[in-house]
């Protein structure tokens, strides 16, 4: 598929995928944009065909030059700062970045500025891109792994419709305390606050559908761990951790939820992440490398690639 950007212009040299779509339908039906974004779009005269104006109810042939005002320069919503974080994918729509330890995804205070989200923004700035730094999901703070950033806010509003209808998914790895009986097996329990501390969630049946499934990959007998990888349904704060813990197999270093602290943080790790492109659909997956040795050291060559 062509495509390129020249300026602050998004050019789409019209393929057989979007053959004889109107604007209308390109915007509405393939890449469901936001009603307000194409409002926009359209009192702003953002979108040509070959360069001229066209009614958004033309067909668009093959081979035509789609061009969209796409790319303004705007605050990067978050003060730049460096926190060392590792490019996983990039390109002019969205990032996908590798989440240190010990980092939350986006501040929680105007003054926090020690955050992924944070250096995002300082990475677009070294590179002299001014646009906004867009986080599609979160990770806990210590959590580790591959997060999506929007650039733009049209690839922000499809990226979170496709994380809304799971479109976007996410694969964990693990290692949980004991030998897991099962090979492979569901979650299914709700999760709700606990009411006797502030941050701990557990399973309830009054709180919130929560489904997580899980398949195991190693068993290493003098660590007494189970490599585990782990994908949801639902995305319930602490999900992996609190259904891990009542199954009997609490995180290693997840010390809220039962686990034992030989690991300074709980040992999760957000591993994969596939999704197709919210604008061009191509295929994007991400694996994300091990960032604390100390925890990962365990895992054999075999689970490293």
């Amino acid at each position: 598929m062509n495509f390129k950007r020249q300026g602050n212009t998004f050019i789409l040299q019209i393929s057989g995928l979007f053959e004889k779509l109107t604007i209308n339908e390109l915007l509405q039906t393939k890449w469901n944009a936001p009603k307000k974004l194409i409002h926009q779009f359209r009192m702003e005269k953002a979108i040509k065909v070959n360069g001229l104006g066209q009614p958004w109810n033309n067909e668009l042939k093959l081979g035509d030059l789609l061009s969209i005002e796409l790319f303004k320069e705007e605050a990067y919503g978050f003060l730049p700062h460096n926190v060392n974080a590792q490019i996983l994918f990039e390109d002019d729509h969205l990032l996908v970045v590798n989440k240190p330890a010990g980092v939350d995804t986006h501040p929680n205070s105007p003054d926090q500025t020690n955050t992924l989200a944070n250096g995002v923004a300082f990475h677009l700035k070294e590179k002299g891109e001014q646009c906004r730094a867009y986080p599609i999901h979160r990770l806990d703070r210590h959590t580790t792994g591959a997060v999506i950033f929007a650039k733009h806010a049209l690839s922000q509003a499809i990226l979170d419709r496709m994380l809304r209808e799971r479109k976007i998914k996410r694969t964990y790895w693990a290692l949980a305390h004991g030998k897991m009986k099962e090979d492979k097996g569901t979650i299914q329990k709700n999760i709700g606050r606990d009411r006797h501390h502030p941050t701990r969630r557990r399973v309830s049946p009054k709180g919130q559908t929560a489904v997580t499934h899980y398949q195991k990959l190693c068993y290493y007998p003098k660590a007494k761990l189970t490599l585990v990888e782990l994908s949801l349904d639902t995305g319930r704060t602490h999900q992996i951790r609190v259904h891990m813990s009542n199954l009997g197999h609490p995180l290693a270093g997840d010390t809220l939820y039962g686990g034992t602290q030989i690991f300074p943080n709980q040992a999760l790790h957000a591993r994969k992440i596939s999704f197709q492109h919210p604008l061009t659909f191509e295929k994007i997956e991400c694996t994300a490398p091990f960032l604390q040795e100390e925890v990962w050291d365990i895992v054999g060559d075999d689970f490293r690639t």
